[in-house]
């Protein structure tokens, strides 16, 4: 049960966000409803938002397995249906996106920078940030700083989400359901 109200007051802003919601994702995102209440968090969001889908120094592969190793290790519900989704969306295999959560346990299935990345991911989400001068080292020897510095805002993006989201108590909106194959 969300603690906050998903019924924000109908400003133009929100009305707008409904619209392109809906029109985007088959449905109004709930945390664009929960940051309605405050439409210049809800602008400046949106916009930082904006801003960083126009990253592109790292692979958007590693840069959705970093995203969803942060929203795992932070256990946002919503942030990994919705990730979940988002990978399917990007082509990643589904297999791989469901085994992010258990990644140590899984670690055939990823690739050894697919392992650094989720590992960085995962340190830098710690409440006080475990990343080593050996990670972060080995990170920008095999990205390059460029790529490195996305990653790691990247991850500080996805720690904002998955904490705003844990905190209004937001829970599954049903998108990874949609990527099901129906039973024949």
């Amino acid at each position: 049960m969300p603690r906050i109200s998903l019924t924000p007051p109908r400003t133009l802003l929100m009305r707008i966000g409904t619209w392109y919601s809906r029109r985007t994702y088959g449905k109004v995102l709930n945390p664009g409803q929960a940051y309605g209440h405050n439409s210049r968090v809800l602008f400046s969001y949106v916009r930082l938002e904006q801003q960083a889908a126009k990253w592109n120094a790292l692979d958007a592969g590693l840069k959705h397995l970093a995203v969803m190793a942060a929203a795992a290790r932070i256990n946002c519900s919503w942030c990994m249906d919705f990730g979940y989704w988002e990978g399917r969306q990007k082509g990643l295999p589904a297999e791989k996106i469901k085994l992010v959560p258990q990644w140590r346990e899984a670690r055939e299935a990823f690739t050894e920078l697919e392992l650094l990345v989720m590992e960085y991911a995962e340190a830098m989400t710690e409440t006080e940030p475990a990343v080593t001068d050996e990670l972060a080292a080995e990170l920008i020897a095999r990205l390059g700083e460029a790529a490195f510095v996305e990653l790691t805002a990247m991850v500080a993006l996805e720690n904002w989400r998955s904490r705003v989201n844990s905190a209004f108590g937001l829970t599954s909106q049903g998108f990874a359901e949609a990527c099901e194959i129906a039973p024949v």
